[in-house]
């Protein structure tokens, strides 16, 4: 048996209850089979076994009152995974569905994505199953303070720094942020998404999205094409999504779908991305209200976003979104390209399916890498005590993501894999993480 399949084995067997980092696990490691398979320094280093293991996973409980008195009792995580290229950085999701493997997932796949930005930081997630959708300002805040209560403890600006997720805003970083200066004493950049009142960057907010458009787009143009008059279909409303529309349609792209947990819309003439920011970061409403702006638009409840026709396929909302009949759909209807923009949406047989169908292919860990990199930026200007303009910001990121494809194409190259972007992400991210792990002895 080769090592990867030893080590992918093992991972199966001892982690049998985490599908997610299962999943997770099993696209790194197979993709970068041919990267390891060429050199013996991997496994007698055991690099791979240590790459899997994270350094410590923390696990918590985190109790708060309601506004009726009620007390409610919540878990939090912080997995911390590697941290061979600088501090550990990685967002805190609060949501229903997060759980360990769901951490640890996204963790694992932090590694990658923060060694492609060519910035010095290492990878970790952390979360709790917390849902801030319909409690009250004050319940948030007394969830978010209880939960740095205990999480402060393992956190600084050269040890671990989070950022916001899925249900983690500016709000909730603020309230965190408070927290974490009461008991530290400490005005620190230990936490990234900040307001920009006290330690934000500019451009933060867009970063993820802009940075999918970027990189997508940096992908076309090395195909022959670019964004210019292609129809793209979006998934999510959330930040990501709306930056994705935003920067999509300023590069002449067209967006004609958005989605929430409830439904999706459609706009033939075009999503008007000022609406659904009225409606998701003003109002903390749902998608459907969109057709009070434009009565023309359809709404429909449930999924079915990747049955419409387009050009381009962005997912934005969330993990496993887009499953293999919809990859089917999308290359039915023509669509050439494929842009990742939350955290492993593509089921494994979807991504499969569209390489197999020469569907140009940019995976999260890679396509997504923006909103990381500009946090790095963020802790940057705090450890500077200076700030960057918006127009700094954006330059610096556009360069960012074009590096990210640049090295990812030329990686792919490297093993014979030209057009292969997965392969080419993982095994560049992968490349600069062993490297710095060997040199480091085995700590």
């Amino acid at each position: 048996m080769s090592y990867i399949d030893n080590v992918l084995k093992n991972v199966k067997e001892l982690h049998a209850a985490q599908p997610e980092f299962i999943q997770a696990a099993t696209e790194v490691l197979d993709t970068i089979r041919v990267a390891v398979e060429a050199d013996s320094k991997y496994e007698k280093y055991g690099v791979l076994e240590r790459l899997i293991e994270p350094d410590r996973q923390i696990i918590f409980r985190v109790p708060w009152v309601d506004d009726k008195g009620q007390v409610h009792v919540n878990r939090g995580y912080r997995v911390q995974y590697n941290n061979a290229l600088g501090p550990y950085k990685g967002g805190n999701r609060f949501h229903p569905s997060v759980n360990l493997s769901v951490v640890k997932f996204l963790g694992f796949e932090q590694i990658f994505k923060n060694s492609l930005t060519g910035l010095p930081i290492g990878g970790a997630k952390g979360g709790s199953d917390f849902d801030p959708k319909g409690k009250s300002e004050q319940e948030v805040m007394r969830f978010c303070h209880n939960f740095m209560n205990e999480l402060y403890k393992y956190l600084g600006q050269d040890i671990d720094v989070p950022a916001g997720d899925i249900g983690v805003t500016a709000r909730e970083i603020g309230f965190m942020y408070g927290q974490f200066k009461k008991l530290t004493d400490s005005y620190e950049g230990f936490i990234t998404g900040k307001g920009l009142t006290y330690g934000g960057s500019l451009a933060r907010k867009e970063a993820t999205g802009f940075g999918l458009i970027y990189l997508v787009n940096e992908m076309l143009k090395a195909n022959g094409t670019n964004i210019d008059g292609k129809v793209c279909t979006v998934s999510g409303s959330g930040n990501v999504a709306i930056y994705t529309a935003q920067k999509a349609q300023e590069l002449g792209g067209k967006v004609v779908t958005m989605s929430d947990s409830n439904g999706w819309i459609y706009d033939e003439a075009g999503v008007d991305v000022d609406a659904v920011i009225q409606i998701k970061e003003i109002e903390r409403g749902r998608i459907s209200e969109y057709l009070k702006y434009r009565p023309n638009a359809k709404y429909t409840e449930g999924k079915g976003v990747w049955g419409v026709k387009c050009d381009i396929a962005l997912p934005c909302a969330t993990q496993n979104e887009l499953l293999i009949d919809d990859a089917k759909a999308l290359v039915a209807n023509g669509c050439t390209a494929v842009g990742e923009g939350a955290n492993m949406p593509s089921s494994l047989d979807a991504v499969e399916y569209f390489m197999a169908n020469k569907v140009l292919f940019a995976p999260a860990k890679a396509a997504n890498a923006g909103g990381v990199a500009t946090s790095a930026m963020e802790m940057s200007q705090n450890s500077m005590r200076l700030s960057w303009t918006f127009e700094e910001v954006d330059q610096k990121l556009q360069g960012i993501m074009v590096n990210i494809f640049k090295n990812l194409d030329e990686a792919a190259k490297k093993v014979g894999a030209e057009g292969n972007y997965v392969l080419g992400a993982n095994v560049a991210g992968f490349y600069k993480v062993a490297e710095a792990m060997i040199a480091q002895g085995v700590v």
